[in-house]
């Protein structure tokens, strides 16, 4: 933790700090992942993103209720805006 103290890191949005400009993975609410370049963020963990890939995992059912074999679906978007209530993680 020491070093922790000594490079500026006092909080945790300070780790989010450290990967403006940097290639990040963000796990939202509803199976849905993006990875983009993280250009600002705030308390509220809002974030702007450009080169954005989304990555939605869908599990669909039979009208008899069965699951349907797993599929993914990907998208590319230059900029975006991720409202912060559906954060669950950021990884760089």
């Amino acid at each position: 933790m020491d070093e922790a103290a000594n490079s500026g890191i006092s909080e945790p949005l300070d780790l989010v700090k450290l990967s403006l400009g940097e290639r990040v993975f963000i796990k939202l609410r509803g199976d849905r992942t993006i990875t983009g370049i993280l250009h600002a963020y705030d308390a509220h963990m809002n974030v702007v993103l450009s080169q954005v890939e989304e990555t939605i995992h869908l599990v669909d059912v039979t009208e008899d209720g069965n699951p349907l074999p797993p599929r993914v679906e990907r998208r590319n978007v230059e900029m975006l805006f991720v409202r912060g209530d559906g954060v669950i993680l950021v990884r760089n």
